[in-house]
This record gives structure tokens, sequence and C-alpha cells, in this order.
């Protein structure tokens, strides 16, 4: 990418990110980033902000109780 390109996709960025902090989207700018490029592929804008609604309806992962898949030995 040339150095007009890299600077305009950065100011791109720093803006689109300042209008998220703005309307208090809680995404991070690599996030933000990611949405974008996928936007820049041809990914459905609104498909994508379902996607992202629903991910942060769920719990993470981390926060679930961890689970045996082994039997168990109880009798």
């Amino acid at each position: 990418m040339d150095p007009d390109a890299a600077r305009t996709a950065r100011e791109s960025l720093d803006l689109a990110f300042h209008m998220s902090n703005l309307l208090d989207t809680g995404l991070d700018r690599h996030t933000l980033s990611v949405l974008i490029a996928l936007c820049d592929l041809g990914l459905n804008p609104e498909a994508l902000a379902a996607l992202v609604k629903e991910l942060r309806r769920e719990p993470h992962a981390s926060s679930l109780p961890a689970t045996s898949t082994a039997p168990s030995s109880i009798s």
C-alpha cells in the first residue's frame, strides 16, 4: 500500500473510531477495523451489526464453568 493510501486508511479508521466512541458502541479499534474490512469485502453491514449484538448477549466462554465430558465413575 502506498503511503498516501495508508495515511487515508488510517485517518478513515480514526474518524470511524471517534464516531464509534461518540455513539458509545463499545467497539475497540481492532474490532472496528475488522468490521470495516468485512464490509469492504461485501458483507452486509446490518447482518454484521446483528451478529455483534448477538455475540454481546452470549456469555463469554471464559466465564462459563468448566464441564467434563468424561463419564462419571460414581455408582
